[in-house]
């Protein structure tokens, strides 16, 4: 099941009709004359709608009234009253993929694709940093980014980072809870990682070509069979959901406010304002100030975290001598 942010139109019209007027029953025949389109599609329409999660309420002699929206990330749920001027202005959605990211990086070449995103129901083949695994099953939510930035080269180690701090701003917003940053780009709740993210540049030139951002968040997804899945596999350190049965909020939430905070940390980066997004990290960062182990191309590393700098590359002292690692595997360490 594949749907677009422009496919689709009657569809979308019949449902938006319901959605605006979900206090009172609408008849087929209202529908039809509205619309401008046969009772046949109207029905047609109302049974797809009521497929992809949406409850429709059917009476007879009443007709159809909406009692709630659907929980999957469509297209037009995305898309509808999104804040933001590039990102998410176009979607995707797959309802079962191998990776998000795979698709986003075929269609990346197209500078008509720029801000567009793929958003999966589950992954078969989600993938983390590294070719590593991610478990992407439904209740999860999985998407990639694609984008077309003007910012340096050198910015490029920093926009994973950066794009972290706008998840968890998110994540604030919507669940008031505050999730903590660990270096590179991973976001925690209470020490177990909740969301991820992952990039892939393409570079000609020594110029950023396109970007695409992967972004996995565990939304509402089973914990213990993700951990079961993935206990025993390098840097595995637990696993969060974000969602539990006092707080009902939908995915379409969060993913929204976090397209429109990245667009946000996405200008700032574009006009190279670098220290304002290192300085909000910091200050939301798990890893700053502790004491790390570090495993990297070139070997091990010990000692205690100090800052990241304005590549992102975090900076490391051990027996006063200053270390810089830009990419590697790291480990919080007790004392």
């Amino acid at each position: 099941m594949i749907y677009n942010s422009f496919d689709n139109p009657g569809l979308v019209k019949v449902l938006k009709f319901l959605q605006t007027h979900n206090t009172e029953y609408l008849s087929g025949q209202d529908l039809s004359d509205v619309l401008r389109i046969s009772r046949v599609a109207v029905w047609k329409h109302i049974k797809k709608i009521q497929e992809l999660g949406y409850n429709v309420e059917s009476k007879q002699k009443l007709g159809y009234k909406l009692i709630s929206n659907s929980e999957l990330l469509l297209p037009w749920e995305i898309t509808t009253n999104l804040k933001t001027k590039i990102i998410g202005q176009q979607a995707h959605y797959f309802d079962s993929i191998d990776s998000t990211q795979n698709q986003a990086l075929k269609m990346a070449d197209d500078p008509a694709n720029n801000g567009a995103i793929i958003v999966a129901a589950k992954q078969t083949g989600g993938r983390g940093r590294s070719g590593r695994k991610w478990e992407s099953p439904k209740g999860g939510i999985w998407i990639s980014i694609i984008l077309m930035p003007k910012f340096d080269i050198s910015i490029t180690t920093l926009f994973p980072i950066a794009s972290a701090l706008a998840l968890s701003i998110a994540i604030e917003k919507i669940f008031s809870i505050k999730p903590e940053l660990k270096w590179p780009n991973d976001i925690t709740i209470k020490g177990k990682k909740v969301a991820g993210m992952l990039v892939d540049v393409s570079l000609e030139s020594n110029k950023i070509e396109n970007l695409v951002l992967g972004v996995g968040i565990n939304f509402d997804v089973d914990v213990k069979q993700i951990e079961k899945s993935l206990k025993g596999t390098p840097n595995f350190y637990g696993v969060a959901s974000l969602t539990n049965e006092k707080q009902k909020v939908r995915p379409v939430e969060l993913v929204q406010t976090f397209l429109l905070e990245l667009e946000k940390i996405y200008k700032l980066l574009n006009a190279k304002q670098t220290k304002k997004i290192i300085a909000e990290w910091t200050a939301r960062s798990s890893t700053i100030g502790k004491n790390v182990e570090l495993e990297t191309t070139d070997g091990k590393i010990k000692g205690k975290a100090i800052k990241i700098d304005e590549d992102g590359a975090l900076i490391v002292s051990e027996n006063n001598k200053i270390q810089k690692v830009i990419a590697g595997d790291i480990i919080h360490l007790s004392k």
